[in-house]
This record gives structure tokens, C-alpha cells and sequence, in this order.
């Protein structure tokens, strides 16, 4: 029997971590629940009135945030609040498969580009690893806003 996963982030703020995740990975954050969300509207601000609504204190509604996959494939990937810093390098990360099926010039062409994209998003550029065949394709690290590292591959 297969288990369903849930991909947890420790972070010191959760709805930030979360917006860059949804835009890494075209996820989405799920709505409050009952609430049934007008195209358009914002996901955050319904989970920010949902929680006034039911009495929690303004002072956690950043404790936690959530992203689902729109096309309910993925896991879910949930990010909650931790005082801590991150010290180490991770012994787990996420591999963002962003050029499937291509190879050489135009993989690394493809790697470069949502690097780009995913620096612009706030995530910071670690190195590029040259493709070496016929083990290694290529590959750019990065590290996502709070430091946590993952790879473009």
C-alpha cells in the first residue's frame, strides 16, 4: 500500500516562504475551509479573515501556510513557523525538474532561464554544475529565500 506525502518547511515566515514555493513549483494555496473563493481572489486574505473569524490572534496567523498542486499529483508542501535559524546545509532538498527531456546546450539554456526567473522571485544562485555524460545532465543550486538549498535539473 503507497502512502500520500507531505513536504514540510521549517521557516520564520511561513506566507512568504510559501508565495515563492507557489511560484516555483504553479501550486496554489489552498482555500479556508468552507470558504469558496471567487476567481481572483486572494487566497492569503481569505485565510487572514478566516482566522479573525474563528478568534485566532492576529499574532499567528504567519505560523503556518500552506501549497497544494492545482492538478492534485504533487505533494503537498507545508511551511510553519520555527524560531531558529537554519544552520546547516540540508540533508534532504527538492530537485526542480525544469528542462525535462532536454539535453546539452539547450538543457543549460533552459536551467539558466528559471534561474533567472527564480532569482528575480528572491532565491539566491549557489553554482552551476557543467554537464559531464553520461552520469550528470547539469544542474544550477540554488537556495530558496530562508536558505534552504535546492537544484535546477
Amino acid at each position: 500500500m503507497s502512502r500520500e506525502i507531505q513536504v514540510t518547511f521549517d521557516a520564520h515566515d511561513p506566507k512568504a516562504l510559501s508565495s515563492f514555493w507557489r511560484e516555483v513549483l504553479g501550486y496554489v494555496h489552498p482555500s479556508p475551509p468552507g470558504v469558496d473563493l471567487p476567481e481572483g481572489a486572494d487566497p492569503l486574505a481569505a485565510w487572514d479573515e478566516f482566522l479573525a473569524r474563528i478568534g485566532v490572534p492576529a499574532d499567528q496567523w504567519n505560523t503556518r501556510s500552506a501549497i497544494e498542486d492545482p492538478d492534485g499529483h504533487g505533494p503537498r508542501v507545508f511551511f510553519q513557523q520555527v524560531p531558529e535559524d537554519k544552520v546547516a546545509k540540508n540533508r534532504v532538498h527538492l530537485d526542480i525538474r525544469a528542462a525535462p527531456g532536454l539535453k546539452g546546450d539547450e538543457r543549460m539554456a533552459a536551467l539558466e532561464a528559471e534561474c533567472d526567473r527564480l532569482v528575480a522571485l528572491g532565491a539566491k544562485r549557489v553554482r552551476r554544475g557543467e554537464p559531464a555524460p553520461p552520469m550528470d545532465a547539469g544542474l544550477i543550486v540554488m537556495t530558496d529565500p530562508e536558505g534552504n538549498e535546492f537544484c535546477l535539473d
